[in-house]
């Protein structure tokens, strides 16, 4: 049975941390989503979550996480507690040790490294404590301080997947960063 390990204290590297989403960030959700309407079409959503669904998700996600099926972190700077954003783990593929990862910064918190920060320790976490081999994002061709942190925090980018999903009613591209164990900055 493959599961995603329990976070008994938040990851951090001492500029941004990780914790287990939680209902008290479904405030700070709702105002990133209202104050960033470009927000929902980068994550490919028809339109912004509501409180409700957040909170379905959140009460899933200990069952999701236990499952192996999925775990929802919340990015937060050290010293608080209010959520900047959010990194999802999804499409784990535990036969071939891989998963795929989501991220996104409140636009008042971008800018400082938040994302390249998550995704490194979510990447050592995933390795070290899941035995994870690969993580894979997936972004928009022009999202350049998306490709810009993941590239700071390890991932390569391997290419353009043409008319990869569909949209808003339209085909899109995307681009695919990768992270191995080996690409991930130590020290």
């Amino acid at each position: 049975m493959h599961y995603l390990p329990e976070l008994d204290s938040p990851l951090t590297d001492g500029q941004v941390s990780l914790r287990l989403a939680s209902e008290w960030d479904i405030p700070d959700i709702l105002i990133a989503f209202q104050d960033d309407l470009e927000l929902q079409v980068r994550l490919g959503l028809e339109r912004p979550p509501s409180g409700a669904e957040l909170g379905r998700a959140i009460e899933r996600g200990p069952q999701e996480r236990a499952a192996g099926v999925r775990a929802e972190l919340t990015i937060v700077e050290p010293g608080s507690d209010d959520c900047r954003g959010r990194l999802d783990v999804h499409d784990i593929d535990w036969g071939h040790q891989r998963a795929a990862l989501g991220i996104w910064v409140a636009p008042q918190a971008r800018n400082r490294g938040l994302a390249r920060g998550a995704l490194a320790l979510a990447g050592g976490w995933l390795f070290d404590a899941a035995g994870l081999q690969r993580l894979e994002l997936l972004t928009d061709p022009d999202n350049g301080p998306m490709r810009r942190a993941a590239r700071a925090a390890g991932f390569l980018e391997e290419g353009v997947r043409r008319a990869y999903e569909r949209q808003r009613g339209r085909r899109v591209d995307l681009v695919c960063l990768s992270l191995l164990p080996g690409d991930l900055p130590r020290g």
